[in-house]
Formats: C-alpha cells, structure tokens, sequence
C-alpha cells in the first residue's frame, strides 16, 4: 500500500497526499526527479511541439500526462507512442489543445520509431537494377508512406493554422542503407503507389500494379498513368524506399 501511495503522490502530488513518515524535502527530491525525467524524455521526442506551445503550456500537457495517463508499457523508449495515445485521448475528450496536435506528434514520432526498428536492409533479398515495371518490386519495410491533414512538415511557433488546407499532406519517412531518417514529400500518386507495395497487390508486377491503381482511380490516360508510375518507382529506388525486385 505504501508503494502505491508513493506512486500516487509522485503522479499527483496536489491531490495524493504523500505516504506517512517520509520527510517532505526528501519526497520533493522524488517528485522534482521522477517528473524531470519524464518532461525531458518528452521534449526529446517532440521539440516542435514543445517549441510551439511555449515553456508553461508544454510544462502543463507533460504533466496531465504524467499524472493522468496509464502507460501500456515501462520501457522509456515507449514513451513516445504513449504520448501519442494520450493526446488522441485529449482531443476526443476536447480538452482545448491545438486541433493538429495528435497529427504533429506522430510526424515527430515516426523518426524516432524508424530509428528503433530492427528491419535490416541487408538482409532483404532483392535484384537492385531489376526492372521494376516486369519485376515485382520489393519495398522496403522502413518507408513509411504517410498522409496528415495538416501540413505538419510547417507547423511552428509562428504558424499554428486554425483549420486544415483543402488537399492533404503526403510524406514518405524512411531510413535508408546508411541508417539515415528522412523525410520526403510525395504526391498522391506516390502515397498510393507506396501503399500498394506494402499491401497485398505487392505480389503483380509494377506494370500490373500501377494498371489496377489506374483503374481503381479512374485515370483518363492509363498508359500516361503508368508512365508516371514508373517515374515514381524509379525515384524511390533511389532513395531506398524501393530496394529492386524480387529474385
């Protein structure tokens, strides 16, 4: 019962009284320390954020979610995707927060999770100068291709839009053979075409690939349509995204 209170007060300290018998200047050296740890943990993660809300306001969300929100996991470099769920929560709840910020964190979060994962490119068996319209072409696992609402790539302390643009944001993150993040802007076409090769279409060739894109999207000019299809493939061979084709 003891370690709970302890852990309650640490959490809360204006509503959780702390456990009897301890000296209020030692659990001040446990409050400060446990929070501090947290807040910076945080502010790694996500200096835009931080930066965009200004030094009270960042204080106060890291501490609604020190005090508020159960964590799924104990490992610290969980806290990032945490965050992330505790900031869905508050804006289903309406808590008042910048209507793009679930959107910003997790563009701040991805770079951290691509960094973490364990995909190792040279282990991927694939034909680097395949032809990648006949081939099968095999994408890499670390290329994330992403759509926000927001054009979180621009949000900052002295831009913080009130409503979204009329068209989305596509981004593809990756982490290319030299361990490197990036990010990169994609069009439409792109996003679908990245999206196709990591779902179940990944088994057709890229011609045929970029053939039931066209005609899932109506294309006017199918043949155009898979010209510029294979524009895009060959661009994201080149930064890794693509890695060839199948042996």
């Amino acid at each position: 019962m003891q370690q709970i209170a302890f852990a309650a007060h640490l959490r809360d300290p204006a509503h959780a009284p702390a456990p009897e018998g301890i000296e209020d200047r030692r659990m001040g050296v446990y409050r400060e320390l446990f929070f501090n740890n947290v807040e910076g943990l945080l502010a790694g993660n996500f200096p835009v954020i931080r930066e965009l809300l200004g030094v009270e306001r960042w204080k106060q969300l890291a501490r609604d979610f020190y005090r508020e929100h159960q964590s799924h996991t104990p490992l610290f470099p969980e806290i990032g995707r945490e965050f992330l769920r505790y900031l869905q929560t508050r804006a289903e709840r309406g808590q008042g927060d910048p209507p793009f910020l679930p959107e910003l964190a997790h563009y701040e979060w991805v770079e951290l999770a691509l960094a973490l994962d364990e995909n190792d490119l040279a282990n991927i068996h694939a034909v680097p100068d395949g032809n990648l319209l006949d081939g099968i072409p095999v994408p890499s696992p670390l290329a994330w291709p992403l759509a926000y609402v927001w054009p979180v790539q621009q949000l900052r302390a002295d831009f913080q839009p009130a409503s979204p643009p009329e068209h989305p944001t596509f981004l593809l993150v990756l982490r290319d053979r030299n361990d490197a993040v990036r990010f990169k802007a994609i069009d439409a076409l792109g996003f679908l075409l990245m999206q196709a090769l990591h779902g179940s279409e990944s088994q057709r060739s890229g011609r045929e690939l970029l053939r039931q894109l066209a005609q899932a999207n109506s294309a006017e000019n199918i043949e155009a349509f898979i010209a510029n299809g294979a524009k895009a493939l060959d661009y994201f061979r080149q930064c890794d995204a693509v890695l060839g084709t199948r042996p």
